[in-house]
């Protein structure tokens, strides 16, 4: 008898499971549909408590990294939103954390490598199309900005025609397209405002990247919370006196001991010029180690480590890359990946961290 009451049951369960797998697409459908409305009229910007939020939206170098793509760092002071650096995931991350890149208010780069500058087209692309906004967004730079952004607004011509013919000037307008350069000066004893209102201040700083010149940090500042991204760099006197004393340090950071297993990779495949373009690379970075001296000796609260190489596919690596550190510098450290986030609300103290993804 118990046999036979098995044998109905699991006769009952196999049909259901048949008519679910049946029903797979109506189903998927259903809940995609609901998915799209409530993604699309959402806007956690707005749903934010104030203060200063950081969310990561390329973590890597140019080096491939599942968990991170080319540098950006999406922050948002109160309801502005702005954008440091631009790198290949920048338009896709923004919108997989579930923001909406038509709101950005500006965008800022360190430097003009390539891979801090490549998903900026894509980008300008994404502002235009995901708001109508009547006036193209200021993109900050040192000198030289001038040439990057009209060169993407250049590359972009002919596909800005395009979507306008198509949708009209009412939903996409023509004078809202692309990208207004705003280029700035260096000082190199202070550093200069670059975008300032009533309760936000961004000032740029020159680093030390050479040979490529002119290099920035930058740092931020909302209400009473404060924030400094280093841009590449190697171990900088101008981003110690800049971070002193803020809430959250962003310090690009390169393992001299991995990147000798990819010199040695390279060598044994006797591809001589990857092996001495390996061993340049890490002439003009900064190490995790370094990065945590110079927060421990600005005296900052958490430092999160981005343009993170090389890649860490293994969690394993991840402790070899923050070998020491932990001895350095006593505060929260973070190697960041594609996705984290971190909330430093107004008038506290503390800094939340989560991951959008």
């Amino acid at each position: 008898m118990r046999m036979k009451k098995t044998a109905i049951t699991l006769m009952v369960l196999g049909l259901l499971v048949a008519g679910l797998y049946l029903a797979r697409a109506p189903i998927s459908l259903a809940i995609a549909k609901r998915v799209a409305a409530q993604r699309l009229g959402s806007d956690p910007l707005r749903d934010l408590p104030d203060g200063l939020h950081v969310a990561v939206c390329g973590a890597g170098s140019p080096m491939p990294d599942d968990k991170r793509g080319g540098p950006c760092t999406l922050v948002m002071a109160g309801q502005q939103m702005f954008v440091f650096d631009s790198g290949n995931t920048s338009a896709r991350n923004i919108n997989k954390m579930g923001f909406n890149a038509g709101l950005i208010d500006g965008i800022f780069i360190t430097h003009f490598h390539s891979d801090h500058i490549d998903g900026l087209g894509e980008l300008l692309l994404q502002r235009w199309v995901s708001k109508p906004n009547a006036e193209p967004v200021p993109v900050f730079g040192p000198e030289g900005i001038d040439t990057v952004v009209n060169g993407f607004m250049q590359a972009y011509s002919l596909d800005r025609g395009y979507r306008v013919a198509h949708h009209g000037d009412a939903v996409l307008p023509n004078k809202g397209f692309g990208a207004i350069p705003k280029s700035f000066g260096l000082q190199d004893d202070k550093a200069t405002v670059v975008f300032e209102n009533a309760d936000t201040r961004i000032t740029a700083f020159s680093v030390s990247h050479a040979p490529i010149h002119p290099a920035v940090g930058y740092h931020i500042r909302y209400k009473d919370r404060s924030m400094v991204i280093s841009g590449d760099t190697t171990p900088s006197a101008h981003v110690q006196r800049e971070a002193q004393g803020v809430d959250l340090l962003v310090h690009e950071a390169m393992s001299t001991e991995l990147m000798t297993f990819l010199q040695e990779g390279a060598h044994e495949a006797k591809r001589d010029k990857l092996e001495q373009l390996m061993k340049d690379i890490v002439n003009y970075h900064t190490t995790p180690q370094e990065a945590a001296t110079i927060a421990s000796k600005a005296n900052v609260n958490f430092l999160l480590l981005n343009h993170v190489a090389p890649p860490l596919p293994l969690p394993g690596l991840v402790d070899v890359f923050l070998k020491g550190t932990a001895e350095i510098f006593k505060g929260k450290i973070q190697v960041a990946k594609d996705g984290d986030m971190l909330s430093l609300p107004a008038g506290q103290k503390v800094i939340q961290t989560s991951n959008r993804f």
